[in-house]
């Protein structure tokens, strides 16, 4: 009997030790498979604001066609949105137009970690108009005046002007342009009842497109053409605005969201674009942040219509 009672206590024992082998085998298992990924090789997803879609879908495939063992899922949503999921740790790697806030950087630092932020581009809001409309020039005062509801009729504007009410448009009321609206133009809480939100930036160029009396808030690579080498133009199916920090727009002191005049000041409606990683681990997303802040990756942000952060942009002359 008491030789049973013996081998049962080591068959219990040893049953107890295995579960636990077993459990830290798993737990271990698990830990690899959430850092399998290196700078080049595995998979992530990570999150853009939806703004800046045209600039990572041109990246992505160009870093996969190198290191054909990375695959890398974005997902495109407003920047509202990229930033939570970056705190419920969904994703870890978002390409947003802010840095972290003070509350965002108490809650990571809470976690004993901060997450690398790194500037790669300067990017443009651009305002569009109906190609029928002749109306090209705009003032911050007057922009102002729309977005805060104090303009309301393209006579306002021009006392001539034919196109009744004004009616201004932008992607969504999570966006990253909404913010800078509110932060950066009327500098208060308050829009005006003539703006309103859709959901994407292409229902921005569909919808003003289609209405002669609107006028769209979109980034600069939505509407750049890409069939322009130079990035001297922009997309045929919308006017693209130039902008004006004097009372009074003219030619000779208003701009369009062209890269020389993004990267000099002269355009007024500018911002940066960053990309900011919360994985410790130096994994797939340092990967391809290194790639996108790279000569490499610089270059095709040049291609997209916006200022690259570490390539200088010279104006071209075109005479004839």
């Amino acid at each position: 009997m008491k030789i049973n009672k013996h081998f049962r206590k080591i068959f219990r024992l040893s049953g107890f030790m295995l579960i636990v082998a077993l459990v830290l085998t798993s737990c271990e298992s698990k830990k690899k498979d959430r850092h399998s990924d290196t700078p080049t090789t595995g998979s992530i997803q990570i999150s853009v604001d939806e703004t800046f879609q045209p600039i990572i879908e041109s990246e992505i495939p160009v870093f996969e066609s190198i290191y054909s063992q990375a695959k890398i899922k974005s997902i495109y949503e407003p920047e509202v949105d990229a930033f939570n999921n970056l705190l419920k740790d969904s994703v870890r790697l978002i390409i947003v137009s802010r840095r972290l806030n003070q509350k965002e950087k108490n809650y990571f630092a809470s976690k004993q970690f901060l997450p690398k932020e790194v500037k790669i581009a300067l990017d443009g809001i651009a305002i569009i108009s109906n190609k029928h409309n002749p109306d090209t020039l705009l003032t911050m005062n007057q922009l102002k005046g729309i977005l805060s509801g104090q303009i309301t009729s393209w006579k306002q504007l021009h006392s001539k002007s034919k196109l009744g009410q004004l009616k201004a448009v932008f992607d969504n009321k999570n966006s990253s342009t909404i913010r800078f609206v509110v932060d950066s133009i009327c500098h208060t809480g308050t829009l005006g009842k003539n703006l309103s939100a859709l959901q994407h930036n292409k229902e921005v160029l569909d919808y003003v497109e289609q209405h002669p009396n609107a006028i769209g808030l979109i980034g600069v690579s939505w509407i750049s053409d890409p069939n322009d080498s130079s990035q001297l133009s922009f997309l045929k199916k919308v006017n693209v605005m130039s902008i004006s920090r004097e009372d009074v727009a003219e030619e000779r002191n208003s701009y369009p969201p062209l890269q020389a005049y993004i990267n000099d000041g002269r355009y007024p409606l500018t911002r940066s674009v960053w990309m900011i990683n919360s994985d410790p681990h130096m994994g797939l997303a340092a990967g391809f942040l290194s790639f996108v802040a790279s000569q490499r990756g610089q270059r095709i942000i040049l291609k997209t219509g916006i200022v690259p952060f570490t390539m200088p942009v010279r104006v071209v002359k075109i005479s004839g």
